[in-house]
């Protein structure tokens, strides 16, 4: 979202001598929530609004003038699109399309415009923005600590044209190879395992429980059951077990970027 409202409620917190926490206490939420919402990741609900507003004797503009725009997602994957913000890890993994969040503008626009039903090109555009936006928290030094477990299926299948493939894993051949991000390959070698039923994030936060996404068939669903989220877990960290080392898989996506290369 745009950060005029972010900015307005520090501007705000500030002139009232106020830090984050001593704000959270009054409004009773969480300094973390404060951040965010200063920060732009995070939109408050109405009651939250309501709380600033009382707090910092602002009336009703924070109530009144919530955030409206409509991000360029799916409606089951809006609230994810929240949650990964305010993250601070995030484990994925993936076996048809490179996550969200490390898709390259021409790999992001290779996919998005393949979808059916068809879109316009500026609806396209939409998406291609909204994605590209998503991925700024990687700009980040450290926060999310991110993790990507790749089934080798994703690599050999090419969705889109060969130098755009090249170029999209030698993407995160770089952002790993930076520190910031970890891969390993789920070689097919291993056969069955127990993330092959679709797609999975795994999300810890500073200020609430871990939760998990699955996705498939153009449906989400967003996990807190606790029990449901460590078994999730636990599969995650079983198929994990069985991936190549990090070396090991960055020297096969290189190896495939070059097979790419080749053959284009």
């Amino acid at each position: 979202m745009a950060n005029t409202y972010g900015d307005w409620l520090r501007q705000q917190r500030e002139t009232a001598g106020l830090t984050q926490q001593e704000l959270a206490d009054i409004a009773v939420m969480t300094r973390s929530h404060i951040a965010h919402i200063e920060a732009g990741r995070r939109i408050p609900s109405k009651e939250d609004a309501r709380r600033l507003d009382k707090a910092l004797n602002t009336g009703d503009v924070l109530s009144s003038f919530l955030p409206t725009e409509e991000p360029a997602v799916a409606d089951y994957f809006e609230s994810v699109r929240q949650l990964e913000q305010q993250a601070v890890m995030i484990r994925e993994f993936a076996q048809a399309y490179f996550p969200g969040l490390l898709q390259t503008e021409r790999y992001a626009r290779a996919v998005l415009s393949s979808v059916f039903p068809p879109v316009s090109e500026e609806e396209c555009d939409r998406r291609v923005v909204t994605r590209l936006e998503r991925a700024r928290i990687l700009e980040e030094p450290v926060a999310p600590v991110l993790w990507v477990l790749l089934d080798e299926a994703l690599l050999r299948r090419p969705v889109c044209a060969e130098d755009v493939m090249a170029e999209q894993i030698m993407h995160l051949v770089g952002l790993a190879e930076a520190g910031r991000i970890r891969v390993h390959v789920l070689p097919f070698a291993v056969g069955l395992h127990p993330l092959l039923d679709g797609t999975l994030r795994l999300m810890w936060f500073d200020d609430q429980p871990p939760l998990a996404y699955t996705e498939g068939y153009g449906t989400g669903k967003v996990h807190d059951s606790p029990s449901t989220v460590r078994e999730l877990q636990h599969r995650y960290d079983l198929a994990l077990s069985d991936a190549r080392p990090l070396k090991e898989s960055l020297a096969l996506l290189r190896a495939t970027a070059k097979e790419y290369r080749h053959h284009d």
